[in-house]
């Protein structure tokens, strides 16, 4: 089943799940190739997915890597057995795919020599709003460290729902949460944000 990943229209914060059929039920009729709870499924969980993968890997690669997320997603659904929330499972496929997509990018970028980014100063009479300013300083975050924000700060989980999302400890997820967020206000600092 081929899926057509779909921008989202707000930035509004919503939540994967959805009131009318649960989860449960959807994804039973999914495992039977009921092809109407698959796109149940879709448009459910579409929106915070794109959002989640959008901002770890970028808006230009977001549609193709959001893709592959509901495709592993569907080769997958047995594999679930709701020992963890569906959500937690998805964003779990999200920022897997993401930070594979990265990886094999970094593969195959080459970079010029010409033209030093560091050697460029920003132009004085260009003021980013705090949304711009917080987008490039997220972006210069290592891609495991912005998930983990992201899943944090945009869509809400609790440490124990990262952990869970992450197979990492919580304990793991509380210090690099506090290192994400040094890290992010001194990208901030560089980038001119004043408090």
């Amino acid at each position: 089943m081929l899926l057509t990943a779909s921008k989202p229209t707000t930035d509004s914060n919503h939540e994967i799940a959805a009131p009318g059929i649960s989860w449960e039920g959807i994804l039973c009729r999914c495992r039977l190739g009921d092809r109407e709870a698959q796109r149940e499924l879709y448009d459910r969980s579409q929106q915070s997915v794109f959002r989640l993968v959008a901002r770890i890997v970028g808006r230009n690669e977001a549609e193709d890597v959001a893709q592959q997320v509901f495709l592993n997603v569907f080769r997958s659904l047995d594999q679930f057995h709701f020992q963890s929330a569906f959500e937690t499972w998805v964003y779990r496929i999200a920022v897997n795919e993401s930070l594979q997509h990265l990886r094999r990018q970094r593969r195959w970028r080459c970079s010029s020599l010409t033209g030093d980014v560091m050697d460029r100063e920003p132009e004085p009479e260009r003021r980013l709003d705090h949304k711009e300013l917080m987008e490039q300083a997220l972006a210069q975050l290592e891609p495991e460290l912005r998930s983990l924000f992201l899943l944090r700060e945009v869509e809400e989980l609790s440490y124990a729902e990262i952990a869970e999302t992450l197979q990492i400890p919580e304990g793991t997820v509380a210090s690099r949460m506090n290192r994400a967020r040094r890290l992010l206000k001194e990208r901030l600092m560089a980038l001119g944000w004043e408090a």
